[in-house]
């Protein structure tokens, strides 16, 4: 198990407002521990009001999950019960919409703990490539 530190938390957190700023579209990014708790929430300049509670939901999930959560996205319509009841298990707290990304350390393959990104809606999600999770080593 790694410790999702702050100052870890920060390096991802400037790794995806600088990837944001190369997009020219403002996001809100927020880190999370691999138990879903808030680490970093950071709040662009020119987001919406309500961006934190999606960007932290985001993070839930791809932690919850260890997956991205575009991945999740894609495989919805798939296990749409599954995904339908969940808002009402756990509400608020789980948004699997493409944005959040896992954080891993190469070499620690069991310990995982994951940052999510709200982004503005007018960015692809072919511009944003969200895909693969971010090393905390390389990002930043």
């Amino acid at each position: 198990m790694i410790d999702m530190t702050l100052e870890i938390a920060e390096k991802a957190a400037r790794a995806a407002q600088a990837r944001a700023r190369e997009l020219g579209t403002p996001i809100t990014v927020t880190v999370v521990d691999e138990a879903g708790r808030l680490v970093l929430s950071a709040r662009g300049n020119g987001t919406g009001f309500f961006t934190p509670e999606t960007s932290r939901g985001k993070a839930v999930a791809a932690a919850a999950w260890r997956r991205s959560t575009k991945e999740m996205a894609e495989a919805a319509p798939e296990y749409s019960l599954f995904w339908n009841a969940l808002s009402g298990l756990v509400p608020g707290q789980v948004l699997p919409s493409t944005g959040g990304v896992p954080i891993s350390v190469v070499g620690v393959s069991s310990a995982r703990s994951v940052a999510g990104a709200a982004r503005a809606s007018r960015i692809s999600s072919a511009r944003w490539r969200a895909r693969r999770p971010c090393d905390v080593r390389r990002c930043g």
